[in-house]
């Protein structure tokens, strides 16, 4: 790996993943957080959305969403999951594979509690996911879980969060003449460890 220097040096993946999003998050216009998040449903069908990535702790990457929604009946059902986060400004992109477990615990209660009010309130509200007869049903919904939850809701017990563990993580940078970047950190479980390998563009 002896040209593994400048953005992707370094012995630990998500300290690079930490770097690359802090200075994402000078240069990005608009949610230099956000990922691309797939899932598969029951058949095996894929699915991808775009959610905002909330945390890259010292071994995942945490994000946050309705447990009653389509995403996370598929991330319960497969216990895997994939994301891709890009940054056209920098030109560079990360990508994940691993395993799913649920953050619903403290954390969970913090950041939940970290939010505008009207977020919190929109979290008891929204059937994620789910028909809804019309935009005027959703706001009347609003209301009245306002009325009933005040200016203080406790986090919903049907929301949470997701850590994806990885079993890969792919750093890309934009090169020259379509001669990018790659360098893929790959493991055959949580507990081994990474092994290194430089891709073809």
């Amino acid at each position: 790996m002896t040209d593994r220097t400048s953005i992707f040096a370094g012995d630990d993946p998500f300290v690079i993943a930490q770097t690359w999003l802090k200075e994402a998050t000078e240069s990005e216009i608009n949610d230099p957080n956000a990922i691309a998040l797939s899932t598969v449903d029951a058949d095996g069908l894929p699915n991808a959305r775009m959610v905002l990535l909330k945390d890259v702790e010292d071994a995942a990457f945490v994000f946050y969403t309705n447990y009653e929604s389509a995403k996370a009946r598929e991330l319960d059902n497969a216990g895997k999951a994939a994301f891709v986060m890009h940054w056209k400004s920098l030109r560079r992109q990360i990508r994940v594979r691993g395993l799913v477990t649920k953050e619903d615990g403290p954390q969970a209660d913090d950041y939940y509690n970290s939010r505008s009010l009207k977020s919190r309130l929109g979290a008891w509200a929204s059937e994620q996911s789910r028909p809804l007869s019309g935009r005027a049903a959703l706001v009347a919904e609003v209301a009245k879980v306002t009325a009933k939850h005040g200016t203080s809701p406790k986090r919903p017990p049907f929301w949470g969060g997701y850590r994806i563990t990885p079993l890969e993580i792919e750093f890309w940078a934009d090169g020259p003449f379509r001669l990018h970047d790659r360098f893929v950190w790959r493991r055959s479980n949580v507990a081994a460890k990474w092994d290194i390998s430089r891709l073809n563009p």
